[in-house]
This record gives structure tokens, sequence and C-alpha cells, in this order.
């Protein structure tokens, strides 16, 4: 069987328990373990009680050049080398595509070590699938947001949000998606996780003073807004 010296390793998206034997059996045996925060992932280290590992930076803002850096780690340190998130699989909404990109240009291969997924436990929880499309994080920018939301067609999606901006994605989904359903996860596999079951104004209200934390969206569309004018311009 072939040696492989890079993985792309999926972590727990809360609590530090849901890590795979297979998960822990690469983290303790690699030379390196590339980090979105490095503080985050000692924390995640420390609880297993493993010690003593190199750890580098890579997140959004080095992510190119960090990545030809672990390609030449591998390539001509002949070093094994673990990408991590802070929570959950490298590249999903997380850094590690520009990585993977790099080892197949390189022909180096990697394997990917499979985690917990904050999307897999909302679509369950939420029962409104099993179908959907994922999304991540929404538009950045407020105006970009509005569009995205406002030009979604029938069918579920999931989307990813930080707390400061929940109440402003609710809004928009309560005025531009009129007949929907929507499931939100705050806190996903966390001590203090809870589920939201509504629409978007019921939601709004249930969470009130209740912000913080990552949320996970399910958002069923039955008929958009725009869809449903333009059934009834059709039929004049």
């Amino acid at each position: 069987m072939k040696e492989h010296k890079l993985f792309i390793v999926g972590t727990p998206i809360g609590n530090f328990d849901d890590i795979t034997f297979r998960a822990l059996d690469i983290l303790k045996k690699v030379d390196v373990i590339a980090c979105e925060d490095t503080r985050v992932t000692l924390k995640l280290l420390n609880h297993f009680d493993i010690k003593n590992k190199k750890l580098i930076s890579y997140h959004n803002f080095n992510e190119k050049n960090s990545a030809k850096g672990i390609i030449d780690l591998v390539l001509n340190k002949n070093l094994s080398i673990a990408l991590v998130s802070d929570a959950g699989m490298p590249t999903i909404s997380d850094p590690g595509f520009n990585l993977i990109e790099e080892a197949r240009k390189q022909k180096i291969d990697f394997v990917v070590i499979p985690g917990v997924s904050a999307t897999t436990t909302a679509i369950c929880a939420s029962n409104l699938g099993p179908e959907f499309t994922f999304l991540g994080f929404g538009k950045a920018k407020k105006n970009q947001l509005i569009s995205q939301i406002s030009s979604l067609k029938e069918g579920t999606y999931i989307l990813f949000s930080a707390p400061h901006k929940i109440e402003f994605l609710l809004d928009i989904i309560n005025k531009n998606i009129e007949d929907h359903s929507l499931f939100v996860g705050r806190e996903l596999t966390k001590t203090f996780e809870s589920y939201y079951w509504g629409n978007a104004k019921e939601i709004k209200e249930q969470l009130h003073n209740n912000l913080r934390g990552e949320m996970t969206l399910v958002l069923k569309i039955n008929k958009s807004k725009k869809q449903k004018e333009n059934k009834y311009k059709k039929s004049l």
C-alpha cells in the first residue's frame, strides 16, 4: 500500500468527542499539522493528550503561499502533513482548496479523513430534506446577500450564518421568500445546542436575546414571491 504524506482531516464542529479514531491516529502520527488557527487546534490536541506537534498556520489570508510551502515540506523535506480547520472539514467554507489544487499539480496523493458535518446534522434534524443545495456562508455584502436570497428558486438550501448577521438574513428571507419553511440549528453539537422551526419571522422572535454561536439554516422554498408573480402573469 502506498504511504501517504498529506492528509485532509475533518475535526469536530463543537463537541470534541465527535472526532473519529482514524482522525486521532493521523494527528498523532504526522510530523506537522497545518491549522486555520493554531490556538484552536492546540485545545483539541491537548484534550486528547497529543503533545509536541509542530503547528503551522494555514488560513484564508495566507492560503496560496502556505499551500506551496506545505507541498515543499512533503516533496523536499519528506514530512507528513495533516491539514485541519477550526471546525469541520477543510474546503467546506474553510481553507483547503489551494492545498489540494497544489497537491494535484505536483501529483502528490492525499487522503481525506471524514468527520462530523454541520450540513448533514442540520438536514437530519430539520426534517426538510433529503435533497438540498449547500450555499455555505451567504454573500458578505448586504446588497449581494439580498440578491442571492431573492433569486433562490423552489427547493431546499443550507446556509451558515454568523450570529451578528442572522437577524438581517432572517429579515431578507421573510421579505423575499413568501412560502417557505425554515430550520435553524444553533451551536450544533455543543453544550447549548438548540433547534428552531417555523418561518423566518417566527424564528427571529424565538432567537430574540439568544444570538450567540454559529447558526446553520435549512431553508425549504415552496414557491418564491417571484415565481408566484410569474405564474400570475401567465394566467392573464
